[in-house]
Parts: structure tokens; C-alpha cells; sequence
């Protein structure tokens, strides 16, 4: 399971025209699932993702989860994450999840996210999305469990 997060001042994901999902100050989280990933990864993966501790505090560290920092997360499913890159020139997506595998465990991250708190917006699993965001650094981090 891998998580691309990225610090962002506000972010949102439009789906045929229609926003879906939308934050201010918080986290985008780009999730791929991959076949060996299960329940207890997704919720160790929520884990992290909550409290890792990329948001400044007063002495201008990164010490604060997003959580004390005031922000949401939305998360996106995005499977060309788990894309095997290490030949050719075309991906090969077989490192990737199967569709319904990846919802299940998408669907169960998110609910894991709102049980902590977070109002955790989405987009729409398996849609054409259109994410915009302003990356608040940059910072940007990789999460695998």
C-alpha cells in the first residue's frame, strides 16, 4: 500500500465537471493499493498518514500532524502508484491491485480517516479526476506499509 502525500494550502478533485472532494489547509493523499495489502496495512497506513508530522510548528519544524495543524485530508485513488517502472518505456500495472480489491481497501482507508476525525472528502474510485492542488513547500512524502 503507498501513500504520495503532499502538504497543500487547498486541493480538490472535480469529476465531469462536479467537485467531489475539497480542503483548505491539509494533506492530498494519493493511495494505490497492491495486491499483498489488506485491512490491517490500511489502517496502519491511516495511522501514519494522520500523524505524520510534516506541518510547522512555532519554531518553524516540521513537529505538528495534520490534525494539530488545523487541516483535513482528501484522499484519491491512484493506482499508477503501484506501476512497475523498471523496464521499457511503457508502465506495466501488474504490481497493481485488482479493481475491487483496490476499492474495498480505498473505501476502508477513508472510513479509518473519518473514524479519527477528518472529514476525509474523496474522489470517485475508478473516475477520470481532475486534481488540482497548491503544494504548500513543496512537501511531498512517500508512505508505504
Amino acid at each position: 500500500m503507498i501513500a504520495l502525500i503532499q502538504r497543500v494550502s487547498h486541493a480538490n478533485v472535480v469529476v465531469e465537471d462536479e467537485t467531489t472532494g475539497e480542503i483548505g489547509k491539509g494533506l492530498l493523499v494519493l493511495l494505490a493499493i497492491e495486491p499483498n495489502d489488506d485491512e490491517k496495512k490500511a489502517k496502519r497506513l491511516a495511522e501514519r498518514v494522520a500523524g505524520y508530522r510534516v506541518f510547522e510548528d512555532e519554531q518553524g519544524k516540521m513537529n505538528l500532524n495534520v490534525e494539530q495543524a488545523g487541516g483535513d485530508i482528501l484522499v484519491v485513488s491512484q493506482f499508477t502508484l503501484a506501476a512497475d517502472t523498471t523496464r521499457g518505456m511503457r508502465p506495466s500495472f501488474t504490481s497493481a491491485a485488482s479493481p475491487e480489491m483496490s476499492k474495498g481497501l480505498y473505501q476502508f482507508f477513508t472510513r479509518e480517516l473519518r473514524a479519527k476525525g477528518f472529514k476525509a472528502p474523496t474522489g470517485i474510485f475508478g473516475a477520470d479526476m481532475k486534481v488540482s492542488l497548491l503544494n504548500d513547500g513543496p512537501v511531498t512524502f512517500q508512505l508505504t506499509v
